[in-house]
């Protein structure tokens, strides 16, 4: 699946999410799929949780 069609199919389910149950489900929904997403590239190593966590505390990366 290319990221364009991934991205529909996530807009898609938002769509539906907050015709059904209203905003605030579709945005517990978003939150849901963006911890996923994060979840999912930590696992795959494409996302380094170090930097991540050192940006949230306020730290500068050298780069």
């Amino acid at each position: 699946m290319t990221p364009t069609q991934t991205g529909m199919a996530v807009a898609a389910v938002l769509a539906i999410i907050w015709i059904a149950f209203g905003f605030g489900a579709a945005v517990l929904v978003a939150i849901a799929i963006a911890i996923g997403a994060l979840i999912g590239r930590a696992i795959e190593g494409r996302l380094d949780l170090s930097e991540i966590i050192g940006a949230l505390r306020g730290r500068r990366s050298s780069s």
